[in-house]
């Protein structure tokens, strides 16, 4: 399975929990090619909108781009939705971390997996 179709199958299990737990959500094609900034996921319900940068990873640290969190950043602020990250290491679960609980490594940004399960939220919470 090449590593686009990994990701792609990630974000579709994200979209199947959202609507799951009565969430409206879609993937957003072509995020990261397209002239425009966009997230991977949007979600909402009646009280909260959410954009999502998603990251799967069989590796301990996963990086992101400045560009990349830069970009999601500027879609939220028009869009009028909360920012987070969602990381899923090898076999493990989706974590969700703010921009803020991101470790700045210089010309990008990293979560590593103890990181993840320090600071991020489990998909139920």
């Amino acid at each position: 399975m090449s590593l686009k179709s990994k990701g792609i199958n990630a974000e579709r299990d994200l979209i199947h929990k959202f609507w799951a737990v009565g969430w409206a959500a879609s993937r957003v094609a072509g995020s990261g090619s397209s002239k425009y900034p966009s997230p991977d996921i949007i979600a909402g319900n009646t009280l909260r909108k959410v954009a999502i940068e998603c990251k799967v990873t069989k590796q301990k640290i996963q990086y992101l781009s400045k560009k990349e969190v830069s970009e999601l950043k500027e879609y939220a602020g028009i869009f009028g939705a909360e920012t987070w990250i969602a990381v899923k290491f090898d076999r493990d679960k989706w974590y969700f971390l703010t921009l803020e609980d991101l470790k700045d490594s210089g010309g990008s940004y990293s979560i590593s997996k103890e990181l993840a399960k320090f600071k991020g939220l489990l998909f139920e919470e």
